[in-house]
């Protein structure tokens, strides 16, 4: 307990000097960079102190394993899903506007305050450049090869799944294992 205490206050040391400090490209691989060097920072300590001499070569090597994953759960649990989640934003939308808003204008407030609140675009695509999934060449967003690869795994994962009885407002349906399937629409924003 007190190995992994160190641990995670080295990893909140670290998160908060990386936030304050240095640049930060996407939150969820900044939030995993700090847990790695929380992970050794408390690995060093695990090795220095003569307090934890007690534990053999396997149980140190088995706590930094630990706290690895720790640190991922807590890049994905913490400033991951409240930087990402839409959830928090109706949430704090909701506190924001004295606690209320009416059920028939959320799409309103999807579509004309969060979008640009939240500066989502910007940042989505973002992260998509820096995971190497899309490439902008002349004003035209397009897949990688890569991003080809991770799209039809998503797909696929989608159809075959995702629940297919999901609850959407009262009624189960399937219709989000395959959003686009009934969508023919002729769109003017293709590249060409």
């Amino acid at each position: 307990m007190v190995a992994t205490t160190v641990f995670i206050a080295s990893l909140v040391l670290v998160y908060c000097i990386h936030i304050s400090f240095f640049r930060v490209n996407v939150i969820f691989y900044a939030a995993i960079a700090d847990a790695f060097v929380a992970s050794a920072i408390a690995g060093v300590i695990l090795l220095a102190w003569s307090y934890f001499r007690i534990l053999g070569h396997f149980e140190k090597v088995q706590l930094i394993a630990i706290w690895l994953l720790i640190g991922y759960a807590l890049a994905i649990s913490v400033p991951t899903v409240i930087d990402r989640s839409l959830s928090f934003y109706i949430l704090e939308k909701l506190k924001q506007r004295g606690g209320g808003i009416k059920q028939e204008k959320f799409e309103q407030v999807f579509t004309k305050e969060y979008v640009k609140e939240y500066r989502l675009v910007d940042v989505r695509l973002t992260e998509q450049l820096e995971s190497g999934t899309i490439k902008i060449e002349e004003g035209c967003v397009k897949l990688t090869e890569r991003g080809q690869r991770i799209a039809g795994i998503g797909q696929y994962f989608r159809r075959h799944w995702l629940p297919k009885n999901r609850l959407l407002m009262g009624r189960y349906s399937d219709v989000l294992t395959n959003p686009f399937q009934n969508d023919t629409r002729q769109m003017d924003y293709l590249c060409k």
